[in-house]
């Protein structure tokens, strides 16, 4: 169809011609309400928005002489961040003399990584940085979903 007569054809109609694919051979043109195709374009970005899970990076912070209850209750935490999907920053933060024993916080990191070994992989190895050491752990699955954590139904049985 010739443009003039497609854009005659939309004008009686109350609709707008818009250009689909410019580049072929002859251009594709479609016959719509322009207004309302942007509105519907944007409930759907919305809409993607809204179910995009966005991965934050948590941080725990350690001490060279972190006691045993407490390297527990932050490795729970720990799992309960990476199960969710996010990435796990574990600081080891050495104060004034503290930094002789760079192998204290190792081995909190090295006992971190064992408990986590199940759930995540290390992103990056344990790193000095200034007065603190750091460890990034990665989740090795995706987040879990509320409907993969219910049971699944059962199946009738026969009787």
């Amino acid at each position: 169809m010739h443009p003039t007569e497609a854009l005659k054809l939309a004008h009686q109609r109350g609709l707008d011609l818009i250009e689909i694919v410019p580049n072929a051979t002859p251009p594709v043109c479609k016959i719509m309400d322009f207004g309302k195709y942007k509105y519907e374009q944007t409930k759907k970005d919305k809409l993607q928005r809204k179910h995009q899970h966005v991965t934050q990076l948590k941080e725990l912070r350690f001490h060279p002489n972190t006691d045993v209850h407490d390297f527990d209750f932050k490795a729970r935490h720990a799992r309960r961040f990476l199960e969710e999907g996010h990435k796990l920053k574990a600081t080891v933060v050495f104060k004034g003399r503290e930094i002789t024993y760079k192998e204290h916080g190792e081995e909190i990191l090295r006992r971190l990584a064992e408990q986590l070994a199940d759930i995540a992989k290390v992103d990056q190895v344990a790193k000095l940085e200034g007065r603190s050491m750091a460890m990034i752990f990665a989740p090795d699955k995706g987040p879990k979903k509320k409907s993969e954590e219910k049971s699944k139904p059962k199946s009738p049985q026969p009787e």
